[in-house]
């Protein structure tokens, strides 16, 4: 399976996992959302920030999932994992406090992280506001420039 996450750009984190300074991705949800129960070792997830094209990817080298989450399991989670996250330690706090309320963490372990020739994908059929797709193959919503 190929995936597209889709990043906030405020937070700049594709330049740093390109440096391998961010060698793990996480998502913090609610309520069970993609990639839960989607994604395992050895896929591809493909990196955007929002309003941009792809840039980026990078192989799953494992996959950690987290439920029933408290304030005091964040927190855990955070401070021994939030380096390899590409948060920084004085930016914990903040991060806390985004994602005290949540009830789930994937942690996505990457490797081989590279640039790939930028490109835009089509979200058609997946909704405007989703921030992680799956498909079987990349080249299915990968947007062809006509010429």
């Amino acid at each position: 399976m190929h995936h597209v996450a889709i990043m906030k750009k405020s937070w700049g984190l594709i330049p740093k996992i390109l440096s391998k300074e961010k060698i793990i991705e996480s998502r913090w949800y609610k309520v069970k959302y993609k990639p839960w129960n989607l994604i395992k070792a050895g896929e591809t997830i493909y990196f955007k920030n929002s309003g941009e094209p792809v840039k980026l990817k990078a192989e799953v080298k494992k996959v950690m999932q987290f439920s029933g989450l408290d304030p005091k399991k964040i927190r855990e989670i955070l401070n021994k994992y939030g380096k390899a996250d590409g948060i920084e330690k004085n930016q914990i706090n903040r991060f806390y406090k985004l994602f005290k309320g949540k009830k789930y963490c994937l942690l996505i372990f990457l490797k081989k992280s590279k640039k790939v020739k930028p490109f835009d994908i089509d979200k058609t059929g997946f909704g405007a506001m989703s921030s992680w797709l799956t498909v079987s193959n990349i080249a299915k919503i990968k947007k062809c420039k006509q010429f």
